[in-house]
């Protein structure tokens, strides 16, 4: 029975009349990825470069939020053609690929996702979720329909190089990370920084000036406001992980004071702490 694929991040993005808004699933639970699935967000980005996240774990989540209108994408832990070809063949249809830093960087990922004779993926499509095992009438012929494929400039390097590596035919968009992105401007932990959100917008100019979608990670409120005011295409705003802790925090200031009685904390205890990422 043939089967159909859900749209990839690039129709999504092509065809929403407003920027796209989600959120990091860190957690690698399936039942947290289903939880946030059903939240109302556009995207959740399923995180394996620094969560528990393995091949298993994003095959699970995956399935989690199939039955839900969000898409997901799959952040993998580098360019390594190897790692890409698994999670390509477990059935990820969006791919984010950290610290891009050179046009040669991205031309290297592209070739990792596609079939020869454009790339270099090798061919296991009788075998794997990906082509829902050759149930997708043409899988092969048209895998590059299916796949949509960012990378994450997150250094100076990258953010000078932006333009030429948003060029790169096969990168369908650019994700700008501010907290690599500081550090390697020599400030780290300081996302919101002038010099910091300068480089951002710089970034943004660049791959908006080659016709490509830009996107970027924004915890703080006013940071994320500003950044869709200068035309970013799709943030993230939280993360499962960041919301259950500070949630949490917030419960335990209102109900345990410092003397261990419940119940007798500063009646601003609330408040929720707002996160420094």
């Amino acid at each position: 029975m043939p089967l159909r694929l859900a749209p990839t991040f690039r129709e999504r993005l092509d065809a929403s009349p407003r920027p796209l808004a989600g959120m990091w699933v860190s957690s690698g639970s399936p039942l947290v990825a289903e939880i946030c699935a059903g939240s109302g967000l556009d995207w959740l980005l399923v995180d394996m470069e620094h969560s528990p996240n393995g091949l298993e774990s994003v095959l699970a989540q995956l399935h989690a939020v199939a039955a839900y209108p969000v898409t997901p994408v799959v952040r993998v832990p580098s360019g390594d053609p190897v790692g890409l070809k698994q999670v390509l063949d477990l059935g990820a249809q969006n791919i984010l690929v950290p610290m891009v830093s050179t046009a040669d960087d991205a031309r290297a990922v592209v070739e990792a996702v596609h079939y020869p004779p454009r790339g270099r993926r090798g061919v296991g499509s009788a075998l794997a979720r990906s082509a829902r095992w050759n149930r997708v009438d043409g899988y092969l012929e048209n895998a590059a329909e299916h796949v949509s494929l960012l990378v994450q400039v997150e250094t100076a390097e990258a953010v000078e190089n932006a333009a030429a590596i948003a060029a790169v035919d096969g990168i369908d968009g650019v994700f700008v990370g501010p907290s690599d992105l500081s550090a390697s401007m020599g400030l780290l932990g300081q996302q919101t920084h002038p010099d910091v959100t300068a480089a951002v917008l710089r970034a943004f100019e660049a791959v908006g000036s080659v016709g490509k979608s830009v996107g970027v990670n924004a915890f703080d409120p006013a940071a994320a406001q500003r950044y869709l005011e200068a035309g970013a295409s799709f943030v993230l705003v939280g993360a499962d992980v960041a919301l259950l802790a500070r949630g949490s925090e917030a419960l335990a200031a209102r109900f345990i004071a410092d003397e261990g009685h419940p119940g007798s904390g500063d009646s601003n205890a609330g408040e929720p702490v707002r996160p420094s990422y």
